[in-house]
C-alpha cells in the first residue's frame, strides 16, 4: 500500500492525573522501567496550534520500554490540547499509538484528506509532530513524529536501560 505514513506503531500513550505516582504503578504492578521524565513548558516548542489555532502546550512526561513497545505517561498542564480533547481534568485513559514520518508535509495532507483534523501541531528543532484526531476510526488519536537519528538515539537509550533492569532508580 502507498501510504506516506510508516505505520509501525512504536509507542502507546496514556493521559494521567500525577506522572510520578502512575509511573510508580506500572513500575510497581507491572514491572515496566525505568520511566523517563521531561517536563514541557508553554513555550518548548514552535509553531504550535490547537485545532488550528496558535496555542501553548505544557505537559510533564514519562517515558518507558516495555517489550517492542515504548509507554509514554502525559500529564497535562495546558487545558486547550489535545490530551484533554480526550479526558478531561480528573479522568485519565488510553490516549494516542505514535508513528514515524518521514515526510510530514505528505502525511499531514493525508490525514487532513481523511477528515482527521491536527488536534495538536508543532515543532521542537527539526521534529515535527501532530495528533490527529482519529477517534472515529481507532477510539484514541494517532501521533505522528518526524523520524531523526538524534529522537532514534534516545528512544534507543530508553530502550536499553530496560533490558535487564533491576528496579533500582525507577523514575530518571
Amino acid at each position: 500500500m502507498d501510504k506516506p505514513t510508516d505505520r509501525t506503531i512504536f509507542q502507546n500513550a496514556w493521559v494521567v492525573e500525577d506522572v510520578e505516582a502512575a509511573s510508580m504503578k506500572w513500575v510497581n504492578e507491572l514491572g515496566v522501567g525505568p520511566f523517563f521524565m521531561s517536563e514541557y513548558h508553554p513555550h518548548s516548542f514552535e509553531n504550535l496550534t490547537y485545532r488550528g489555532q496558535p496555542a501553548e502546550l505544557a505537559m510533564k512526561i514519562a517515558v518507558a520500554q516495555a517489550g517492542p513497545v515504548q509507554i509514554e505517561l502525559i500529564q497535562p498542564i495546558t487545558e486547550n490540547c489535545a490530551y484533554r480533547d480526550s479526558f478531561p481534568v480528573g479522568t485519565s485513559g488510553f490516549h494516542h499509538m505514535c508513528v514515524w514520518t518521514l515526510d510530514f508535509e505528505a502525511d499531514h495532507n493525508y490525514f487532513a484528506a481523511l477528515g482527521y483534523e491536527a488536534a495538536n501541531t508543532g515543532s521542537t528543532g527539526n521534529i515535527d509532530f501532530a495528533y490527529y484526531d482519529t477517534r472515529p476510526l481507532m477510539g484514541c488519536m494517532l501521533e505522528v513524529v518526524t523520524k531523526t537519528s538524534a529522537v532514534e538515539e534516545r528512544f534507543a537509550q530508553i530502550a536499553a536501560a530496560s533490558i535487564n533492569w533491576d528496579g533500582k532508580d525507577p523514575i530518571r
